[in-house]
């Protein structure tokens, strides 16, 4: 077998191998993008119905008027508060850490730590919190939670982006008259963005998906897409059409985001991999 032959060998088996586990890890979400489309007596059909005979947006018009556009709108406007406080707190705590080597070595490793704390472990003192304040069930009590488990991430991700910037690049904005607070917003910031941007998404994502929290906070006003779908399965029967379309409402926003932000978080995942 020659050399030319063995690499087209090998390039077709990493090929197949791509293929397969992209088809098995794409088989969920493409299973539950049909169910949205298909009819009650296509659900559990056996041998299984693959592609919707008469598809229809039925369910899809069930979430909107049963509230999946008020924990859609509650969604986002959690998700995206949290994400923009956690980049603007987490990128100054993270340069006082990086630049002035504020608490030594240890305190990032401390700040870090609070990211591993059990959620179960402090939901009674924030229910004690938010009830005393009569919070629950509104927006600013999910994002201080939030806030809470996403602000550690962020710190510890920015302090690692703002090390691989050269110090000499802000000493010389410093010379020219640049405050050091100017030097971070004007010099640093820029050149981490790549990095702001994939800690950002990764808050996003976590806020966007969480559960625990909010359901123990939420009823009803302040309700979320992943509460809001709890409420289709039921003891006697499961809604899978308005599970599928739910579904669909809740990933369309994270793939927008993940396909206008993508260069992005290459660049930033990859900040400082190679020196």
């Amino acid at each position: 077998m020659g050399l030319r032959t063995r690499k087209l060998l090998a390039r077709s088996i990493r090929y197949v191998i791509a293929v397969v586990a992209l088809a098995f890890f794409l088989f969920p979400i493409v299973w539950i993008i049909l169910t949205a489309f298909k009819t009650p007596s296509e659900f559990l059909k056996s041998p299984p119905v693959w592609i919707p005979q008469t598809p229809n947006l039925i369910y899809f018009e069930h979430v909107i008027k049963t509230g999946g556009l008020r924990a859609l709108s509650n969604t986002l406007i959690i998700s995206t508060s949290t994400t923009l406080l956690a980049l603007l707190i987490g990128s100054l705590a993270a340069y006082a850490l990086a630049r002035y080597r504020v608490g030594g070595d240890n305190l990032p490793f401390f700040i870090l730590s609070q990211r591993f704390m059990p959620p179960v472990a402090v939901i009674f003192p924030f229910l004690l919190f938010f009830k005393t304040l009569r919070w629950m069930d509104t927006h600013q009590a999910l994002i201080l939670i939030y806030l809470t488990f996403n602000l550690p991430y962020a710190v510890w991700m920015m302090r690692g982006f703002f090390m691989e910037i050269p110090r000499e690049i802000e000493e010389s904005a410093l010379v020219d008259g640049c405050t050091p607070l100017g030097a971070f917003w004007r010099i640093a910031l820029p050149l981490v963005s790549p990095g702001l941007v994939a800690t950002g998404v990764f808050c996003f994502i976590f806020s966007w998906a969480e559960f625990f929290f909010a359901v123990a906070i939420t009823k009803s006003q302040a309700i979320t897409l992943s509460v809001y779908i709890v409420n289709f399965f039921g003891k006697m029967m499961v809604q899978w059409g308005e599970i599928g379309a739910t579904s669909i409402v809740s990933m369309v926003p994270l793939f927008i985001l993940s396909f206008f932000v993508q260069r992005y978080l290459v660049r930033g995942l990859t900040l400082g991999a190679v020196k």
